[in-house]
């Protein structure tokens, strides 16, 4: 039993599904009795001991039955005549045994599925609604950003303070939520929509989503792939708060889990041509001058016009002896195909 333990504590560790299959009643003869164990995985390897070549392959396949639906079950093995013959009660299975012994075996199948993982890259406020609200709902949690310490996500099983996405260990049930309102979005999803996760939503709104879309297009990523992006993130229930959010998302993904269902593939819009936006903070251009004027600690993106503070931007470009600064890869992207849209040197 020990060792079944083991196993079962690594594979849970590693995220894999498995089933712990327990004799809780044995008729003589049997190789087996009262206590034996064994775990099955998906693969349909047993290891352990639950009974002879008779009992094993009847055992396997109902193991992988039960991982399917996720109920355990009572499997009731032995000679026909000594079954019941009726109807079987719910939770409970009976398969005939032939072998010579003419036996009987109760066996227990408990299913244990892989506990999702929940990747909230953000280090801002719904995160930590997000991480706060998944590990209550019995997900792994992993958050990843700039600024993101395990003081401030103390329920994450792992925090990372980086963008290096490549740390993150993906489990068959893995659920990316990308929330950093323009900070790195765009790094994140290209690294999230090339792995298998079942879901990747972004937090962003519908004009703010169809320009990072429009900049992974230009990436390089597949329709197929854009098209796996959801985006609002989370179901329509009118939500406002951070906390609001992270319920709308981690419902959606019950909703996914529960119901077994793909994630919604929907159309991907072309974005919109971008219109002309103020030039950058620290000059002025008004009446036809080019005048310097006071340093400031903020700039302004010459292309969507939000502000950028400047000793921590992450995003900037030269043009006519001046540096510009973005507030993402997206809006730097478009100045650079044709800055003199923005400025006036």
């Amino acid at each position: 039993m020990e060792d079944t333990l083991e196993q079962a504590h690594h594979l849970r560790a590693a995220g894999q599904p498995f089933v712990i299959a327990i004799v809780v009643r044995a008729e003589r003869p049997t190789s087996a009795k009262p206590g034996a164990t064994a775990i099955v995985t998906p693969d349909g390897k047993l290891t352990g001991w639950v009974g002879g070549s008779c009992a094993q392959p009847t055992v396997i396949r109902e193991s992988l039955r039960v991982l399917q639906d996720g109920q355990p079950v009572l499997l009731r093995m032995g000679p026909p005549d000594q079954l019941s013959g009726h109807a079987e009660a719910p939770g409970v299975i009976e398969r005939a045994m032939t072998c010579i012994s003419g036996g009987t075996l109760d066996i227990y199948l408990e299913p244990h599925l892989a506990q999702p993982l929940l990747v909230a890259i953000s280090h801002l406020p719904i995160a930590e609604a997000l991480a706060a609200l998944g590990k209550g709902l019995g997900y792994a949690v992993t958050v990843a950003g700039l600024d993101a310490t395990p003081e401030r996500f103390p329920q994450a099983d792992q925090v990372l303070n980086s963008l290096e996405f490549g740390q993150i260990a993906l489990r068959p049930q893995s659920y990316i939520v990308v929330a950093s309102h323009g900070n790195y979005d765009e790094e994140a999803l290209a690294w999230a929509l090339g792995t298998n996760a079942p879901y990747v939503a972004l937090v962003a709104s519908p004009k703010r989503a169809r320009a990072v879309v429009q900049y992974l297009r230009e990436s390089g990523l597949s329709e197929a792939q854009l098209a796996r992006l959801k985006f609002p993130a989370g179901l329509d229930i009118g939500a406002v708060t951070p906390e609001e959010i992270a319920l709308s998302i981690l419902a959606e993904t019950v909703q996914l889990r529960r119901r077994h269902v793909p994630a919604p593939e929907r159309p991907v819009p072309a974005a919109e041509p971008p219109a002309a936006e103020p030039a950058a903070a620290g000059h002025d251009h008004s009446a036809g001058t080019h005048r310097l004027i006071a340093p400031s600690v903020e700039a302004i993106d010459p292309v969507c016009g939000m502000t950028v503070e400047i000793a921590s931007a992450r995003y900037t470009s030269q043009y006519g002896g001046q540096t510009y600064y973005f507030c993402a890869a997206g809006c730097k992207r478009s100045f650079e195909k044709e800055p003199g849209k923005y400025v006036k040197v």
